[in-house]
C-alpha cells in the first residue's frame, strides 16, 4: 500500500499538499522533517512533513517526493501544534506560519538559474532584446535571473526571458541550495607520531636551527596546556595560537609541512563561548522577596500570573530567581522582549548567571547564527535559558517550564506584517499550554486586557508598587508649552525649565535623556509662499526630511529624493522644515550644549546590531551625557545615572486616531519616566505639552495607574472594544480607487448580512493611500463569546 504525506509549503494557499512517499526513503520521512518536493511545472520547494498516512487524494495526481533534506525532524510535534493554532486564530495559512518560523537557512530556495543553448538556431526574426540577451548568455553560459535583470537594466527581463525559453533559446534549470553552512576553523596538534617524549624530544633537536618554528611549537604546547596534554591529542584554534606571542604563519605552515603538528578543520559556533560563572542571584530585599513567594504561589492557582511593579522595582531579580528554580527542575525557560534594545543591557546580566546555558535569538543575529540555536535546541543538552524578542517563540523548545513576557503591554509583540500577523504575547501563552508551562506577564504599565484579565480572576495578580531599595518615583514636571510660546519664552525646541535641569544635570556629571517619537529632521517641508507640500508619489503622506542625507524620505514605502531647492508649485526657494525629529534635536543640542558628549539612538542610527550595542554600552558606561532617542529608549533600559528625562511633545501621541491612544501615551510616558533617577536619588522628568489638563497627562504626573485603567475600561464597555468584544480588522487595497470602494463596499454588505450591525464601514483610514494601493477598512466588532 502506498503512503502519502501531507506536505506544509512556504506558499499562501490555505491548504495542504499530498505527495507520495518513495519506497527507498519511507524510512527517513518523518513528521516534522524537511522534503523537497517538485511544485507546478519546474519549481522545487522544500516543505515540513505534517502528516503521514494512507488516503489517496481523488482530485489530482499524486507526485512522489523528490528526496529527504534530515536525517532527524527539525521541527517538533508542539512546534506544529503551535502553527496550526497561530494559523487558524490569526486567519493565516499554514504556508505563511512555516515562512515565519523556519529561520530563512532552513528553507531551501528554488534559485531560477538561465543556461545557454549552443546550438539554437531559427528563421524568425528576434527583437533587440532578445539578441542582447542572446549575447549576454553567450558569453556567460549560465546565470540566475537576478544576476541578469542587474547586468541588463534597460528593460524588463522577464517577459523577454519567457519568449526566449519557449523557442528553446535558454533553458531553465532549477537548482535547489541549502542557504546555510557550517562554520569551520583550522585546529592544531601534535602530529600522532610526535606524541612520544622521546620522539618530541629529537624534532626539538632537529629546530634548533629553525628558531621561528621552535618558538611557534613551544607557543603550541603552551598553549594546549603543557606536554601531557599535548600527547593525549588535544587541539587550539588558529584563532587561539595566532593571539599567542612569537607564533608565525609561514613557522605553522613549515611545521605541518613537517609533520610535526598536525591541522584539521573542525566546525565551530558562530555564537561564541562564555565561561559559566554561575554567579549566585542577588538576595532579594524583604518586598521582592514577598512578590515572588506571591508568584510561586499564584502559579498553584493560575497557569498565567501578571507582575505589576512600577519602574525600578527589581523585576529583573525575580525573574532571575524564579529561572534557577525551573533550571533546576530539568525544565527550559523562555525570556521574551519586545525590542532588540532590551536584549542588548540584558544580556549581560543573564550571562553572568548563565554562561552558555542562554541562548540569544533576535533578527538582529545573521541568519546562521539563527540557524545554530535552533540546531542546539534540537540536540539533547541544548540552551536552559532562550531570550529573545516574538519570533522565539517558533523555536523547537522540548521541556518548557516557564515563560517570562517582559514589558507585556509593547506594540512590538504584535506583528502587522506579513502574515501571520500574531500577537506574541498571546500566542506565548498558548505556547505555554501546549507544553504545560507556567506564564509571567511582568510589565509596569499593563494593558488594558492585561489587567483586567488579571483583576476578574482568569490571571493571578502580583503587585509590586515600590521602587527598589525605597528610591522616591521621579517628580514629573508638567510644561504649558502653549503659554510659554505666548510668553516668547521657548527659543527653541526646548522650555527654559527642560534647559535648565540639562545644564544642572550635565554640570554634576549626571545624564540626560530626551525622548521624541519620531525620526529624522523634520516631520515635513513647507513653502512659505505657497504653502505647498512634498509628498511621496506612492503614498498620501508627506515626506519627512532627514538632514544629514538631504533627503526628502516616506516612512511608509522608503521612496526618497533630494530635497528640491525651490517649490515645485509656485519656484519659490522659501521652503521651510516644520515640526521637528531626533535629528533636529540633536542639532540644537550641540548648539545649547557645545561641550556636552550627545547620541541619537533611533532607527537611522541603529540598524546594525553592532551600532545599537555600541550606543547602549556608551550610555552605559557614561561616554555620553545627553541620549535623544524614540521609543526604543523608553522599554526597560537601567541607566544609573540618568538624573534628566524630557519628553519633548506629549501631544504627537495623545491625538493619534486609535481606541487605544490615550492608554499607549500613558505607558510611554510613564515608562520614558522610569529611566529617571534608577539609583540612589529622585529622577526629574518634564514633560512639555500644550494641554496640562489633559486627563493621561495629570494621570502621568501623579502616577496614577488605576485612574488610567478605570477610564479606558469605562470607555472600552460602552463603545464595545476589547477586551468586551474581539477586533478583527480587515483592509481591502487595489490600484484603482473606484475598484477598491466597490469591492470593500460589496464585501461589506456580504458580512452585514451575517454579522449585522457588527459590521463597521468600509471607510478611508487616515492614511489613503500606501506604496501605489489604495485603502478601504472594515472593522468586525464580536462579542467574546
Amino acid at each position: 500500500m502506498s503512503t502519502f504525506a501531507d506536505i506544509i509549503l512556504p506558499v499562501a494557499i490555505p491548504r495542504l499538499f499530498t505527495y507520495s512517499i518513495p519506497d527507498e526513503i519511507a524510512d527517513s520521512v518523518k513528521v516534522g522533517s524537511r522534503v523537497v518536493v517538485s511544485f507546478g511545472k519546474k519549481k522545487f520547494y522544500s516543505g515540513v512533513v505534517y502528516r503521514i498516512h494512507d488516503t489517496k487524494p481523488e482530485e489530482y495526481d499524486v507526485k512522489p517526493i523528490t528526496s529527504v533534506v534530515d536525517s532527524n525532524p527539525v521541527v517538533r510535534l508542539s512546534q506544529l501544534e503551535l502553527w496550526r493554532w497561530i494559523s487558524e486564530y490569526y486567519v493565516s495559512t499554514l504556508g505563511e506560519v512555516y515562512r515565519a518560523a523556519l529561520p530563512s537557512g532552513l528553507k531551501l530556495e528554488s534559485e531560477t538559474r538561465i543556461i545557454y543553448n549552443a546550438h539554437f538556431e531559427t528563421d524568425d526574426k528576434l527583437s533587440d532584446k532578445e539578441y542582447k540577451i542572446i549575447d549576454f548568455m553567450s558569453d556567460k553560459k549560465v546565470c540566475s535571473i537576478s544576476d541578469l535583470s542587474q547586468a541588463i537594466t534597460d528593460f524588463n527581463v522577464i517577459p523577454v526571458l519567457k519568449l526566449l525559453i519557449d523557442k528553446s533559446a535558454l533553458f531553465v534549470n532549477e537548482e535547489i541550495k541549502e542557504s546555510y553552512k557550517a562554520l569551520s576553523e583550522k585546529f592544531y596538534s601534535l602530529a600522532p607520531s610526535c606524541r612520544k617524549e622521546a620522539v618530541l624530544g629529537l624534532k626539538f633537536d632537529q629546530l634548533e636551527r629553525a628558531p621561528r618554528q621552535l618558538e611557534t611549537l613551544m607557543a603550541l604546547l603552551t598553549k594546549l596546556g603543557g606536554l601531557g596534554k599535548a600527547i593525549l591529542g588535544a587541539s587550539v584554534s588558529r584563532t587561539e595560537l595566532m593571539k599567542q606571542p612569537g607564533v608565525q604563519t609561514a613557522a605553522l605552515l613549515e611545521l605541518v609541512k613537517k609533520g610535526i603538528i598536525e591541522q584539521s578543520d573542525q566546525e565551530v559556533s558562530r555564537l561564541g563561548s562564555v565561561e559559566t560563572t554561575d554567579q549566585e542571584a542577588n538576595t532579594l530585599s524583604e518586598i521582592q522577596a514577598s512578590a515572588y513567594s506571591g508568584i510561586k504561589k499564584s502559579f498553584e492557582n493560575h497557569d498565567i500570573t501578571l507582575l505589576h511593579g512600577v519602574t525600578s522595582s527589581g523585576k529583573t531579580e525575580i525573574y532571575i530567581h524564579l529561572i534557577n528554580q525551573y533550571i533546576e527542575q530539568g525544565k527550559q525557560v523562555l525570556y521574551l522582549l519586545p525590542e532588540i534594545a532590551l536584549t542588548t543591557q540584558i544580556t549581560s546580566r543573564l550571562r553572568k548567571h548563565f554562561g552558555n546555558r542562554l541562548g540569544i535569538y533576535h533578527s538582529k543575529f545573521s541568519d546562521a547564527e539563527r540557524v545554530e540555536v535552533w540546531n542546539n535546541m534540537l540536540g539533547n543538552s541544548g540552551f536552559r535559558v532562550i531570550l529573545g524578542v516574538r519570533s522565539s517563540i517558533f523555536l523547537p523548545f522540548e521541556s518548557l517550564g516557564l515563560i517570562i513576557i517582559d514589558e507585556e503591554h509593547e506594540n512590538s509583540f504584535k506583528q502587522f506584517d506579513p502574515a501571520p500577523r500574531y500577537h506574541a504575547r498571546d500566542a506565548a501563552m498558548m505556547l505555554g499550554r501546549i507544553h504545560g508551562a507556567k506564564v509571567l506577564l511582568g510589565t509596569a504599565t499593563p494593558s488594558v486586557e492585561t489587567y483586567h484579565n488579571a483583576v476578574s480572576g482568569r490571571y493571578g495578580l502580583v503587585e509590586l508598587l515600590t521602587r527598589h531599595e525605597g528610591i522616591q518615583m521621579p517628580h514629573i514636571v508638567p510644561v504649558d508649552i502653549k503659554e510659554a510660546r505666548r510668553k516668547k519664552q521657548m527659543k527653541s525646541i526646548f522650555s527654559p525649565q527642560l534647559i535648565e535641569a540639562m545644564h544642572t544635570s550635565v554640570a554634576k556629571g549626571e545624564q540626560v535623556i530626551l525622548f521624541q517619537n519620531r525620526r529624522g529632521f523634520a516631520p515635513f517641508v513647507e513653502c512659505g509662499q505657497c504653502a505647498w507640500v512634498p509628498k511621496c508619489k506612492h503614498c498620501d503622506v508627506s515626506m519627512t526630511y532627514h538632514k544629514n542625507q538631504n533627503q526628502l524620505v516616506c516612512h511608509y514605502c522608503s521612496y526618497s529624493y533630494a530635497l528640491p531647492d525651490t517649490c515645485h508649485a509656485c519656484g519659490s526657494p522659501a521652503l521651510e522644515t516644520k515640526g521637528y525629529g531626533t535629528e533636529k534635536i540633536e542639532e540644537e543640542v550641540k548648539v545649547v550644549f557645545p561641550d556636552a558628549r550627545v547620541a541619537r539612538l533611533d532607527l537611522d542610527t541603529a540598524r546594525s546590531r553592532k551600532a545599537f550595542e555600541k550606543i547602549i554600552n556608551d550610555f552605559e558606561e557614561h561616554n555620553l551625557d545627553i541620549l535623544i532617542g524614540t521609543q526604543m529608549i523608553s522599554k526597560g533600559l537601567d541607566f544609573d545615572r540618568v538624573s534628566v528625562v524630557g519628553i519633548l511633545n506629549a501631544d504627537n501621541m495623545l491625538n493619534y486616531p486609535d481606541f487605544r491612544a490615550f492608554e499607549r501615551s500613558y505607558q510611554m510616558m510613564a515608562q520614558v519616566s522610569g529611566r529617571a533617577g534608577r539609583k540612589n536619588k529622585q529622577g526629574l522628568v518634564i514633560l512639555q505639552t500644550s494641554d496640562t489638563n489633559h486627563p493621561v497627562i495629570k494621570d502621568v504626573v501623579t502616577n496614577d495607574f488605576m485612574s488610567q485603567f478605570n477610564q479606558q475600561i469605562a470607555e472600552r464597555q460602552l463603545f464595545k472594544y476589547p477586551p468586551f468584544y474581539r477586533l478583527i480588522n480587515i483592509t481591502v487595497k487595489h490600484k484603482d480607487t473606484h475598484t477598491n470602494k466597490k469591492a470593500a463596499t460589496m464585501l461589506a454588505t456580504r458580512l452585514r448580512a451575517i454579522f449585522g450591525d457588527r459590521v463597521l464601514g468600509p471607510q478611508e483610514p487616515p492614511i489613503t493611500r500606501i506604496a501605489t494601493y489604495f485603502l478601504q477598512r472594515i472593522i468586525l466588532k464580536i462579542e467574546k463569546q
